[in-house]
């Protein structure tokens, strides 16, 4: 658990969230997680470092996020977030402190990445629906060939899973009001 407190020289936590293609679930929790921590008046400003997204698979390296994506961050207040797809890269495990799969299916895909290529690191391998608050792990079902309000639904998660997450890793920090 790191301390809520940031004192000069001190490591900020980095985060890395992944799913598939790196265009709708990993991406939205990526600027989900960005507008709690990267504005200034939140408590976990001086605590959180890098946060990135990526997929397993490199087949839309380059790509925006999906459209819906990015129409349901600006529904919901963020309108500054601008991504290019990546894949997943070695050095992601010894650049980030946790890296979060959005479902068991890419879970295994970076753990076997990582035993595969014999990866070492600090990266903590997570599902980041481990972060539901409900008690059970969850996972985030890719929206891209669903109807309806998958994407917000995806949002809701995110959200809920961050603010979980935060609270977990910086229990004596002020939790946020919005």
């Amino acid at each position: 658990m790191a301390s809520a407190t940031s004192t000069p020289g001190s490591e900020k936590v980095s985060v890395l969230f992944v799913c598939l293609g790196n265009i709708c679930r990993s991406t939205m929790a990526e600027g989900v997680f960005r507008s709690i921590v990267k504005d200034p008046s939140s408590p976990y400003h001086n605590l959180i470092g890098t946060v990135d997204s990526c997929g397993t698979g490199g087949y839309h390296v380059g790509d925006d996020p999906d459209s819906r994506t990015l129409s349901t961050l600006r529904d919901n207040g963020i309108t500054n977030y601008k991504h290019a797809a990546r894949r997943l890269r070695d050095s992601d495990f010894r650049e980030f402190d946790y890296i979060f799969a959005m479902d068991n299916s890419n879970h295994s895909d970076v753990q076997r990445w990582r035993s595969r290529k014999q990866v070492g690191g600090k990266a903590q391998v997570m599902l980041f629906g481990e972060f539901s608050g409900t008690g059970r792990k969850e996972v985030v079902q890719d929206p891209y060939y669903i109807d309806g309000d998958a994407f917000e639904k995806t949002y809701e998660q995110c959200r809920r899973f961050s603010k979980n997450f935060l609270a977990n890793t910086f229990p004596d920090a002020p939790q946020p009001t919005k």
